[in-house]
């Protein structure tokens, strides 16, 4: 018995495996043009780019085409708790779809 519920649960643990996560969100600039973000694994595309993770400083996750030495420097940060996501002098507000 233990066997055959093994066999039958062991594929769909499997198929699990292969899923990727991500996350779509729908951001807003200060003048009303909406784009769209993806974060996916350890990467978000936006605005036609594919920006790589940086890393994290307590709720603030840092992205950049390349990672600088101090993750505080990348061209993006994004607060999921409160979806504001800030480049420069831009900044967007975004909602989970």
């Amino acid at each position: 018995m233990n066997k055959l519920l093994f066999l039958l649960i062991l594929p769909l643990g499997l198929l699990a495996c292969g899923r990727e996560t991500y996350t779509t969100w729908s951001c807003l600039d200060n003048s009303g043009s909406k784009s769209a973000m993806v974060l996916k694994k350890a990467q978000m595309q936006f605005q036609d780019r594919q920006y790589d993770y940086c890393g994290s400083l307590g709720p603030v996750s840092y992205f950049d085409l390349q990672c600088p030495a101090q993750t505080k420097d990348s061209s993006y940060n994004f607060t999921p708790d409160s979806g504001k996501l800030i480049s420069g002098a831009n900044e967007f507000q975004c909602n989970a779809l």
